[in-house]
């Protein structure tokens, strides 16, 4: 790949492209109509109280769902506001930090033991990082936060049966992507896992990498739980585009102003954003599908590496392996 090619391998390259996406004309997949209620469904969201996921929580209580926030903060001010906003009481808050597989594993407990099942999983939260940092685990946070505390949540959701089966329609589990997704060269087989130092010029590139294994792990989680071409979960993707929210709030002060007002003018507000994850967990003309990914409100192919049915079984081996040697254990899904 070509420099000219990498699209995302600074934050200034990154915003570039960003706004040139939102001027490309785009194929609508289609719209919510006044049926895509989600009244009885319950909607579980992690990074819910900012940016994207709450407005994402906001609109998951208006179409009538009982709204789970997943969040390490904003508990009980961020719950009340969606409240306000929804006009629904239906809205609850769970603590959980995602760099923190212990605390991951009370969430489940939280939600099997007191929520009860799920019928949508949007896997919302994301960081980055202005410099690479040590989880409570020795790993590094943005490779944990953005790819493995997902692998983490989603199987043991799976491994204690919190998804609701029985409901109408399959249980959707849906990932906030992005399409840095298809930056990368390839896959750092040799060194996955392994504690990697970088400064704010690699975060973004960094970013892409780990949403291309998020990537991936949706593909081939597709792939496991539904063998035979027969779906009984749809495991859906998206990238939003580019969001104005503060997920560049590590960003060098001297940058922030100038990202500030371009992120004003330029970037869609979160509400506008989340009208892709938003369709893919109301809609009824996606039921019944297996897999899906939206760019903004388009369908498209990921990207061809995330695709490739051997690069999805080894990341899922290398993932197991690697939690292992921390004393995570997990139930792989067959």
């Amino acid at each position: 790949m070509t420099t000219q090619q990498k699209k995302y391998n600074s934050p200034l390259a990154a915003t570039y492209k960003g706004i040139s996406d939102l001027f490309r004309k785009q194929e609508r997949v289609g719209v919510l109509s006044l049926n895509d209620r989600l009244d009885g469904k319950r909607v579980l969201i992690t990074g819910s109280s900012s940016g994207l996921g709450l407005a994402t929580a906001t609109q998951m209580a208006r179409l009538g769902a009982d709204v789970i926030m997943a969040v390490r903060s904003g508990i009980p001010e961020r719950g009340e506001e969606v409240k306000q906003k929804s006009g629904s009481d239906k809205v609850h808050m769970l603590h959980v930090d995602l760099s923190d597989f212990d605390s991951i594993k009370k969430l489940v407990e939280e939600v099997k033991t007191a929520v009860g099942k799920v019928d949508i999983l949007i896997c919302n939260a994301a960081v980055v990082s202005k410099k690479a940092r040590k989880t409570k685990h020795g790993l590094e946070e943005m490779f944990t936060v953005n790819y493995l505390a997902k692998f983490v949540l989603v199987n043991l959701l799976l491994k204690e049966d919190c998804f609701n089966r029985s409901g109408n329609g399959l249980p959707r589990i849906i990932f906030v992507s992005s399409e840095s997704h298809r930056n990368p060269d390839g896959f750092e087989w040799d060194t996955f896992g392994d504690f990697q130092d970088y400064g704010m010029s690699k975060s973004v590139e960094r970013y892409g990498y780990y949403k291309l294994l998020m990537t991936t792990f949706a593909q081939e989680l597709s792939r496991r739980l539904n063998p035979n071409q027969h779906a009984e979960y749809s495991v859906f993707a998206l990238c939003p585009g580019p969001v104005n929210s503060n997920i560049a709030r590590e960003a060098p002060v001297f940058f922030q102003p100038l990202l500030k007002v371009v992120f004003g003018i330029f970037f869609r507000s979160p509400q506008q954003a989340s009208e892709p994850v938003v369709y893919l967990a109301a809609s009824k003309n996606v039921e019944g599908r297996a897999k899906d990914y939206l760019f903004l409100m388009s369908r498209k192919d990921v990207d061809e590496k995330s695709t490739n049915i051997e690069n999805g079984k080894k990341l899922w081996q290398l993932s197991e392996k690697l939690l292992q040697t921390i004393g995570i254990e997990l139930k792989a899904q067959s």
